[in-house]
């Protein structure tokens, strides 16, 4: 069974950072594209950014470009979300998922495996 797991969020100061990790069982992820995605409060759940198999980046969300950095080591079976300097408004849970495909997609739809979320809190 395909099994994705979040974990590093919290609470948080503006400007302080966090690193999340996204570890998954029952499947490698050598031949999967992760994404991360975060849903704030009242809002639709959007794409940050997406690495393939192979280590190619796709950012889905400007407002994280120079802040947030996607990254992969298959050998612990797990992808990262560094983000730095936040924001009061990158409050959200984030997500990771799992893309039938070696690529990432522009579409939701296509990422076929979801974690539970874990929640990020930007407060002063």
């Amino acid at each position: 069974q395909l099994q994705l797991v979040e974990s590093g969020g919290g609470l948080v100061q503006p400007g302080g950072s966090l690193r999340l990790s996204c570890v998954a069982s029952g499947f490698t992820l050598d031949s999967y594209a992760i994404g991360w995605f975060r849903q704030a409060p009242g809002k639709e759940r959007e794409g940050v950014l997406c690495i393939s198999s192979f280590g190619g980046r796709t950012t889905y969300a400007d407002s994280v470009k120079g802040r947030f950095t996607i990254s992969r080591n298959n050998a612990k079976n797990t992808v990262y979300l560094q983000i730095n300097s936040l924001k009061p408004e990158d409050t959200a849970v984030y997500y990771c998922a799992a893309a039938g495909s070696h690529y990432c997609s522009g579409y939701a739809r296509d990422f076929q495996s979801w974690g539970q979320g874990t929640q990020v809190t930007v407060s002063s």
